[in-house]
């Protein structure tokens, strides 16, 4: 059986069209609407079968049931699978940052998803893996994962990420980088920042230096490609660890990048939200010698 939701039809939605309740109120998105319309148990009223074209009434129950997905993924153990939280339809992981989120040419079975696949395999769940927002390999902290269509539809742009970093050089202030975001490569991942591209805006504070290098708090207002990386590299400053991107990799095997807290709107309860992971021990580590 799928998601199942109910809500109770509130006074300025009484009278108006099924399909305005669903696609004003729920949330339901435009694409899912006609897939419940097909589906005899997909809409009912008080308990029998409501068409969207149908008026509903202030206080009546509205029962939606979303239909069961069938899983894409492979599923394997979930042996990293740091689980924060977790309900119907969120679920978040604090993933390594050793971890590929999804299956590739050179990640076939070792990914997030699969471990999500199969962890939900394990308590006898199908899903599609939909990470809301993905991190890089080498980044650890926090992955948003809808677990269901209608949770994807309604997480997309209702939450936001906040990372530490560990750049180069000596950091004060805070300050924000506005610097468009670029492609140099089609065939290849790396990116770079120049004069022309997608805008890219990366906000900073600096919580401490050394003179060698900064733990910076970083907050994003767009979401490109490595954009974090990029930007501090763009500085003559780039992460520690950070090989792609010419960081210093003495003190660290990957990119010193850690999401740290999400915040968001739950896609059904309509609760804000907000979750926290410490670094791990390998930026820890390089943190602890600030002080």
């Amino acid at each position: 059986m799928g998601r199942e939701m109910v809500y109770i039809v509130p006074p300025e939605y009484g009278g108006k069209k099924l399909i305005a309740f669903l696609r004003g109120y729920v949330g339901i998105s435009a694409r899912n609407a006609p897939k419940l319309k097909a589906d005899p148990e997909g809409l009912k009223r008080n308990g029998a079968h409501i068409r969207t074209i149908d008026r509903v009434n202030a206080g009546d129950e509205i029962r939606i049931r979303m239909p069961e997905e069938a899983g894409v993924i492979v599923p394997t153990a979930p042996k990293d699978l740091d689980i924060v939280y977790e309900d119907e339809d969120v679920l978040i992981v604090n993933k390594p940052g050793t971890l590929a989120i999804h299956p590739t040419h050179n990640h076939q079975g070792d990914t997030l998803a699969n471990q999500v696949a199969g962890y939900l395999a394990g308590k006898g769940k199908q899903g599609v893996f939909r990470a809301v927002g993905r991190l890089d390999k080498t980044t650890s902290g926090l992955v948003v994962c809808a677990l269901n269509k209608h949770a994807a539809f309604r997480l997309a742009g209702n939450y936001e990420k906040e990372y530490l970093a560990l750049a180069g050089g000596a950091f004060t202030g805070k300050g924000t980088i506005d610097k468009p975001i670029y492609r140099p490569d089609p065939n290849k991942t790396l990116r770079a920042a120049g004069e022309t591209g997608e805008r890219a805006v990366t906000h900073w504070e600096a919580l401490g230096t050394n003179g060698e290098y900064s733990l910076l708090h970083v907050r994003l207002e767009t979401g490109r490609t490595h954009q974090i990386r990029v930007h501090f590299m763009s500085l003559g400053a780039p992460l520690l660890g950070d090989e792609m991107y010419g960081g210093d990799t003495a003190l660290i095997g990957r990119a010193a990048l850690h999401c740290e807290t999400v915040t968001l709107t739950h896609p059904v309860t309509g609760e804000r939200l907000r979750f926290s992971a410490p670094p791990p021990e390998d930026m820890q580590k390089l943190i602890d010698m600030l002080k």
